[in-house]
Order: structure tokens, then sequence, then C-alpha cells
């Protein structure tokens, strides 16, 4: 043994482990909120989390977008210690889907261009009607020469 190996012995030498960080992202909650004291609320609640980097309330649509390196349940979780009825956004612009008006999707409530995401609303990939329009659409390469 050498003298290196001796000493290393009597010290440890091994290297701290690294906290894995939370990735980026952005959380969308839906809180109803009647006036001015509710929305100060709603952002002090989530502005003080560790992580949050932004904060956005939208007041008209209900809306609070939260992002940085923060968990959605925990999110949610701080928004609903404030008293206010939370819920995780459940819309999507009503341009990304292939039937809007289905009953399950259209929602009186939601804010204007906006529908619920269910799945009865969007195309299904497989359907004779939409394999058709893939064939002849701008963003397939292969349509030419079809033509």
């Amino acid at each position: 043994m050498g003298v290196l190996d001796r000493i290393s012995e009597y010290f440890d030498v091994s290297t701290p482990k690294k906290k894995k960080r939370k990735p980026m992202q952005t959380v969308k909650i839906k809180v109803k909120m009647d006036c001015d004291g509710c929305e100060r609320k709603v952002r002090n609640a989530v502005s003080s989390m560790k992580g949050a980097k932004s904060v956005e309330v939208n007041r008209k649509q209900s809306l609070v977008v939260v992002s940085g390196y923060v968990e959605p349940r925990k999110v949610l979780e701080e928004v609903k210690s404030t008293g206010k009825k939370a819920e995780f956004w459940p819309y999507v612009p009503i341009d990304l889907v292939a039937y809007p008006y289905v009953p399950q999707a259209y929602d009186k409530k939601a804010p204007s261009g906006y529908v619920k995401n269910a799945p009865q609303a969007q195309a299904d990939p497989d359907a004779p009607g939409e394999v058709l329009a893939n064939y002849f659409s701008e963003e397939n390469p292969n349509a030419c020469s079809i033509m």
C-alpha cells in the first residue's frame, strides 16, 4: 500500500451529489376571480413560490399562467390555498380542434376562441376523409408526385 492509499482511508473523498433541477415549464390554471383583491391574492401566492419566474393573471379569462421551475401540482395547491376554486386549464384554441361543436367540447363558459379539450373533438387520423386530405395537403412533400 502506498502513502496515498493510507491517507485516503482516513478521509472521505466522495463528490457531493447535485440535486436534479426541475424542468422549466409553463402551468395554466383556471381560477375564478371576481375583483382586483382576488387577482392580487392569487398573484402574490404564486409569485412567492420557489422557482416561479413569471406569473401572468388574466381575470377576464379566469386564467393564471406560471412559468418557471415549478411542479404543476404544487402550483395548483398554492392557488387553492388562497380559498379560490382552481383547476388545470381545460381549454384548447378552437383552431386546433377538428370538430369544435361536438357536445363534449363546446362549452358556453369557455373564453372566446377556446373549447374544451375532448377526445371526441379530435380528428381520427385513420378516417378515410383525413387520409385523402393528407394526400393533397401543402404540408405533404410528395403531393406533387400524385398529381
